[in-house]
């Protein structure tokens, strides 16, 4: 049977990759392991994968540096690996555009399902593998129908935002499926829970602040001044609400 899908595993520790390989294989996952950030970028100029299980605490070059050129060069899904008390490192590796994060140690179980569900939604906003060959290579294309985000476009068909000079701005997966629901749901409050429900990623909890991360990051895209949203306005105590 074809994998359905291909990660890259990135930590330091021996047991550990050995452990993700074999239980993530073991799922109908793909899977290569690597022990550093030299032996991530020797493997990504092989292939491409689909997601990267990305180890925050490694020696050298640290997870946030190398989330930080993955998020530059390549369009794919990243979940972060973290110790269970380091908060400010899951946020600001959320802030930096990873997919999903998960805290050390771990259900299997429940890294799979997570690691799963940033699969999907990457495999649904790449449908060719041109899409997955980073920035660079990603060109503008004529395709579907482009609506108007403030100064921006949103190419519903394509799975990418233009700004006003044309020029293409990065989305994650989750950020792109968070700007359709809101084009969708014009001059609605919606809640975090109902963003959840309507982005299909009911992993997360409603009280998660990773919703409200990914937000302030699509408003630094969007927004003429993102410190006073005009376009993503947050409705206080009960959500946000898009205003074409």
């Amino acid at each position: 049977m074809a994998a359905i899908g291909q990660i890259l595993v990135v930590d330091d520790d021996p047991d550990v990759r050995a452990m993700l390989a074999e239980y993530l294989e073991l799922h109908g996952l793909a899977v290569t392991a690597v022990d550093s950030g030299a032996a991530m970028r020797d493997s990504l100029a092989s292939a491409v994968p689909d997601v990267v299980l990305l180890d925050l605490r490694l020696p050298g070059e640290d997870g946030l540096s190398l989330l930080r050129y993955l998020r530059d060069n390549h369009a794919l899904g990243v979940v972060m690996v973290t110790g269970a008390g380091e908060v400010v490192d899951r946020i600001v590796g959320l802030e930096m555009g990873a997919d999903d994060y998960i805290s050390k140690p771990f259900e299997p179980r429940e890294l799979v399902a997570r690691v799963k569900s940033v699969l999907r939604r990457v495999q649904a906003v790449a449908p060719d593998p041109t899409d997955r060959q980073g920035v660079g290579a990603a060109t503008e294309r004529a395709s579907g129908e482009r609506i108007a985000v403030g100064a921006c476009r949103l190419d519903l068909r394509a799975h990418r935002l233009f700004d006003a000079d044309g020029e293409e701005l990065m989305l994650t997966s989750m950020e792109f499926d968070l700007l359709k629901t809101f084009v969708e749901h014009p001059n609605q409050v919606l809640s975090r829970d109902q963003l959840l429900t309507l982005t299909r990623n009911r992993e997360w909890e409603p009280f998660d602040r990773s919703i409200d991360i990914r937000i302030a990051r699509l408003r630094r895209k969007i927004e003429p001044d993102p410190e006073h949203p005009r376009i993503i306005r947050t409705v206080r105590g009960a959500g946000y609400m898009y205003v074409p």
